[in-house]
């Protein structure tokens, strides 16, 4: 079992940054790959980025493509999210999530989960 802690969430105007913290509890992180979900209100949760167990290969979703970075630190265990040019859109809670192998995507595939952490964008 993997614990994991969002944090780095907040309010910004749209056109701002903010960069997103996943800690993870276990020193086995980096058999981890690891991804960022969000959910919007009255919206299923979706897909925004996804690592790699090495951060070798990296997988985002469209609507976040140019904008968002996910990088990970296999030293301390943490995984980010630099999110730049946000917009309103972009307002949801979002989630860290680990899992053990599987579609990069699909969040089924993802075996732990953070209490989330909650990023409003106002216009």
């Amino acid at each position: 079992q993997v614990q994991l802690v969002e944090s780095g969430g907040g309010s910004v105007q749209a056109g701002g940054s903010l960069r997103l913290s996943c800690a993870a509890s276990k020193r086995t992180f980096t058999t981890y790959t690891m991804g960022w979900f969000r959910q919007a209100p009255g919206k299923e949760r979706e897909f925004v980025a996804a690592s790699t167990r090495t951060g070798s290969a990296t997988s985002y979703a469209d609507s976040v493509k140019g904008r968002f970075t996910i990088s990970r630190d296999n030293a301390k265990n943490t995984m980010y999210l630099q999110m730049n040019s946000l917009k309103p859109e972009d307002t949801a809670v979002y989630y860290c999530a680990a899992q053990n192998g599987g579609v990069m995507a699909d969040q089924s595939a993802y075996n732990f989960w953070g209490q989330g952490t909650q990023v409003t964008v106002s216009s």
